[in-house]
This record gives C-alpha cells, structure tokens and sequence, in this order.
C-alpha cells in the first residue's frame, strides 16, 4: 500500500502560528491562554477550508500541554502534546453533527462531559458543523454549554451561521474566520513546492490559489492533482490546461482589438475560445473582470486590490494607459447588461458578439460625440 499522504493533511498547521490567514483569532486565543481568560465555549465561523477545525484543535492541544513554549504554543514533547499527536489523547472529543445530530448524541456526550480528564486539566469537545443538530438536540446541549463542569470546553464549528439558534450563540464566545486572501494561499503554495521539491511558476500558483475562492483546503487539492499532472514542473500552462481555465491573454487580446476599433479581430478571438470548449458566458464574465482590474489601475490607491502577481499587474496597468476611466466604466457597464441578459437570450453567443462590437464602437462613438 502506498504510504502517499494528501497536502491537506500532511501540512495541516500544528501550531497557532503556522494557521494560514487567521492571525488576528490566533493571536487572540494565545492571549487568553496566556492570561487564563478561556471561555467555556467558542464559535467558529466561516466557509470551507479556512481553518475552523485545525485552530479547534491545536487550541485544544496547547490548553492541555504541560510546557507551553513563550510564544505560548504547544512543547509537542510532553505526554499530553505526544498523545494528541498520536491521536490517542482521551482529553479530545470530536462530534461530527452532520451524522451525529440526535438528542441521544447530544446526551451521550454531556454524560461524557462529567468525567474528569485523566491527562492534562481540561477535556475539549470539538462539534463540528453544529449547525445540523435538530432542535430538540440544540435544547438538550443547553444548559450544559451555558454551565458545563470547570474542567469541559466546547468548541462549535459551522460553516453557516444563520442557522444555529440565538440561545446557543448567546453562550459562546465567537470568532469569524475570513476566507483567506490569495496572496496567503499562494505563498503557503510556494513553501510547500520548496518542501516537495517543486519548481513552481509564481503564475501557476497564484491562479490555483484564485481558483480555490479563499478555502485553503480546495488550493491544496487543487495543487495535488497539478502535481499529479504534471510531476515535478508545475507551469502556468499546465494548470490552465488540467483546471479547464481561459488563458487571461485572451482578454488582453479582445481589449487590444477594441482599442484598436477592430470588431472582426474581436470576433475571431471569441470563435478561437468557444471552439476550444470555453463557455462564451464564461468569457463575458472574465472580460467584466479584467475591464474592472483596469478600472482599479487607474488610481495607484485602488491597485492594492488587484489579486494578482506582479507581472500581470504590470501589464494590466500599461493597458489601462489607453483608456479613460468613463471608456472603462461604460464597457463595464455594456459587458454587465450582457450578462444579466445572457440566459434570456435566445441565441447567446449573438449576444456576446453584439456586447464586443459594441465594446469596440465605443471609443469611435466618443469620437463622434466630441466633434458634435
């Protein structure tokens, strides 16, 4: 059997510091570790892949670990610390709600709660996707999550929100993970390359790191089966190819064809994507952005925003030289329209092709109105 071991799991952060893109929670869970200020209960919010479930847990390591570091994180040396490691710690309990969301589980677990730990000082329970308990469950959990035994902590983890009851939040301390910036991902990418033995375009990681939307979980999957693709050498070229993504020279094409007033380039362009099995709504969408990237070059304030490399960032801003901002505004605008339009439409790809002769019009258009 092979010993392979997806990135997901074999670079999981061990330590608060080496969560991905959470520091303002981290920094706050190690001060009140510090300052012995843990509350009874905790919350964690947010989407997908952001780290809910490994902060829960390495705060559940580092609370029980009997020689914390001075940064405060956890020794990995002591019988506490190497129980955990081995997955064999009795002081960690983990729920999964999905398949588990019955009043029997729920009492199951608070008869647990009432045993003290053997190891360590505290027994945390790890609820993940709390949100899909019923409601005779929620009610059965509270009176025990409002006033559970000194030595229990509970930590609820749930992708939506909105869906547990204000009485359980009322009772927890909650944090909100944010989706975790592309810069973030795509640097954790390029530290994972260099562990592997990876030669990694910067490019190539920062369109992964795009792709997976904020969740690292998805980057790290997306970046095994790149890896798997095309072994050791990961380039731009393959990931477009293997992820089924447009190419953004593609839309520095269409915009130079604009500039240039040239609807049958334009036109040729959009046949050349659609015959190599690219959506054409797909490319309406990706135009809108790469306009609103041009948009953002136009005041070095709002460059900041663009989630690209820098390479790129070069050439989107030496191509909005040749635009107004209103030019911009109003292809925006035209490409908008098409695209709340676009599944309406009877005959789709016409629409598009109406929205790049239109684009190209434009600055002939301003032209004409000028010498009115």
């Amino acid at each position: 059997m092979s010993d392979y071991i997806v990135s997901a799991r074999k670079y999981r952060p061990q330590t608060f510091d080496t969560v991905v893109g959470q520091h303002s929670i981290t920094t706050t869970l190690k001060n009140a570790i510090k300052q012995k200020h843990l509350a009874q209960a905790f919350l964690f919010c947010g989407s997908r892949g952001v780290g809910k479930t490994t902060t829960a847990r390495i705060l559940a390591k580092t609370i029980n670990c009997f020689n914390l570091t001075e940064q405060i994180e956890a020794c990995d040396q002591c019988d506490s610390c190497k129980s955990f490691n081995e997955g064999a710690s009795l002081n960690v309990y983990e729920l999964d709600a999905a398949s588990n969301n019955s009043v029997d589980d729920i009492r199951n677990l608070i008869d647990q709660v009432r045993i003290s730990p053997q190891l360590g000082t505290h027994k945390v329970y790890i609820i993940d996707e709390v949100h899909m308990l019923s409601s005779q469950a929620f009610n059965a959990f509270l009176k025990t999550l409002e006033e559970p035994p000194a030595h229990a902590i509970f930590i609820l983890a749930t992708t939506e929100k909105h869906k547990i009851i204000p009485t359980i939040l009322s009772r927890c301390q909650i944090f909100d993970f944010s989706r975790i910036q592309v810069k973030d991902i795509s640097t954790h990418l390029a530290y994972i390359s260099s562990k592997e033995g990876i030669d990694s375009d910067p490019e190539a990681l920062h369109l992964i790191a795009q792709k997976a939307d904020g969740a690292l979980r998805d980057a790290l999957s997306i970046f095994d089966q790149i890896v798997t693709f095309c072994g050791n050498q990961i380039t731009y070229k393959a990931v477009i190819d293997n992820l089924n993504i447009l190419d953004y020279e593609y839309y520095f094409k269409v915009v130079e064809s604009v500039l240039k007033n040239d609807i049958p380039a334009s036109l040729i362009i959009l046949n050349d994507i659609i015959q190599n099995g690219f959506d054409a709504h797909l490319f309406l969408v990706g135009l809108a952005e790469h306009y609103r990237n041009l948009l953002l070059c136009k005041d070095k304030r709002s460059v900041a925003l663009l989630e690209v490399v820098e390479t790129v960032q070069n050439k989107y801003s030496q191509q909005a030289e040749n635009f107004y901002p209103f030019e911009i505004q109003e292809s925006i605008s035209i490409l908008n329209k098409a695209d709340l339009d676009y599944k309406q439409s009877k005959n789709q790809r016409l629409l598009v092709e109406l929205a790049l002769m239109q684009l190209c019009s434009l600055k002939e258009e301003q032209n004409e109105k000028k010498k009115d």
